[in-house]
């Protein structure tokens, strides 16, 4: 979101380059009188700034252009003493930068006077600070989750591309999902097609039993995976060898991310369980305690945004068209905003389409159903059903109300043209 302050006010400005152990800092006063220095990323320093600050003209307003997290700090201890902090995006500091001199050479002070310039200018971000708004601690729980999904997903990978295909190819196909724990325990058991072989039918079945899970019509789906390990290809590799120790060291690693990510998501529900928010958003089709937990974290309070379109926008979910003279692209999303966002609502939305009845399946089956093959068309109507998620998610709690399968029938029909509506063009 961007803000606009008065850029007539006396005001102190401060503009911040950050970096990982030392920070550039331009100062402007209100006669005009500019003062560099160089700061390091320490509390002596920080301390040294704030005391600084605090003896120029008030209000002081603050731009950072942040490197990782490592502006957090900083902005924090500023954000405690009352100053007013935004940031600036490093994408129009880099073209403000080349337009005013004219050159792609970059280096700190040269990068604070940028961002000084559009500090003056208003061309800057609002900045939140999780911690003093509070929800620093549920990013911390979601980011944590993501890191745990993303290393299960990359040992998936690892075990579905590398150890099956060597030494049990056929069992591929009976992997479903990557919460699908009784896989690991199954080749923990059998790892290879040779020590399934070594056993008649109803030897494996008593052992393989309980391994699997609930399955239905489970012993003829342990029939075909025997029939299966008959035929195998697999790697003639002795269970109690080296190479399959390293298979089951695989195993039951990705045995405890799994139990990582169930516990993550058990926390999330414990701790935001009763919350309006909370669950407001879990009444949404498709939304579970891990989505609505990313909303929550990425989006900070709702409320603050003063239109749903601001919303979007945060999101990443608001079109722009590239046209110049007579050439005029598609509109498309921008995708300038939070990609964890995007990401929440596309696979919430992902869901619901897939459900038997709810407004999003209905607003989706109406887009396609001129030409349910095309692809381009599927697309196009996925991008509207995850636009029209954002909305919802953000009326639910703007107005603290439950979401209500087709509650938009009460309204006019056509009040919002389809060809209005995000990618249809």
């Amino acid at each position: 979101m961007t803000t606009r302050p008065d850029t007539t006010s006396a005001a102190t400005w401060v503009a911040i380059d950050i970096a990982k152990h030392h920070h550039a800092v331009l100062i402007e006063t209100p006669g005009g009188k500019q003062q560099r220095f160089r700061m390091a990323s320490t509390l002596e320093d920080h301390q040294r700034l704030v005391d600084l600050l605090r003896t120029l003209p008030s209000p002081v307003r603050v731009a950072m252009e942040p490197t990782g997290d490592y502006h957090r700090t900083l902005a924090y201890r500023l954000l405690s003493y009352g100053m007013e902090v935004c940031l600036v995006s490093s994408v129009a500091g880099a073209r403000y930068r080349e337009a005013m001199f004219n050159s792609w050479d970059k280096n700190d002070p040269k990068d604070a006077g940028v961002i000084l310039a559009l500090l003056k200018q208003g061309i800057t971000q609002r900045y939140v600070d999780p911690l003093l708004a509070g929800h620093h601690g549920l990013q911390e729980l979601s980011k944590t989750h993501h890191q745990i999904s993303l290393a299960r997903t990359r040992l998936q990978h690892s075990l579905l591309t590398h150890y099956l295909p060597l030494y049990f190819p056929e069992v591929e196909r009976f992997f479903s999902s990557s919460h699908a724990d009784w896989f690991a325990r199954f080749l923990l058991l059998f790892p290879t097609a040779a020590s399934i072989r070594i056993l008649d039918f109803e030897d494996f079945q008593r052992e393989a039993w309980e391994a699997v899970g609930r399955k239905v019509n489970k012993r003829a789906w342990l029939r075909e995976l025997y029939e299966r390990a008959q035929s195998s290809i697999g790697l003639p590799i002795a269970t109690d060898s080296t190479e399959i120790e390293t298979f089951r060291l695989q195993l039951r690693r990705y045995q405890a991310l799994i139990e990582q990510c169930d516990a993550l998501s058990e926390h999330a529900h414990a701790l935001l369980q009763g919350r309006a928010d909370y669950e407001a958003l879990r009444s949404l089709p498709g939304v579970g305690p891990i989505l609505a937990l990313t909303i929550l974290a990425e989006s900070g309070d709702l409320r603050r945004f003063a239109h749903h379109r601001q919303f979007l926008k945060y999101c990443g979910l608001d079109l722009a068209t590239a046209q110049s003279g007579q050439f005029k692209g598609h509109e498309k999303l921008s995708k300038r905003g939070n990609a964890r966002l995007r990401f929440a609502f596309w696979f919430a939305a992902s869901i619901a389409v897939r459900m038997r009845e709810n407004s999003f399946r209905e607003k989706y089956a109406r887009y396609i159903q001129s030409d349910p093959l095309n692809a381009d068309r599927k697309r196009k109507a996925m991008t509207a059903v995850v636009a029209k998620m954002a909305r919802v998610a953000y009326a639910l709690i703007k107005h603290q109300t439950m979401y209500r399968c087709y509650a938009e029938d009460a309204l006019p029909r056509g009040s919002i043209p389809l060809s209005w509506a995000v990618g249809t063009t």
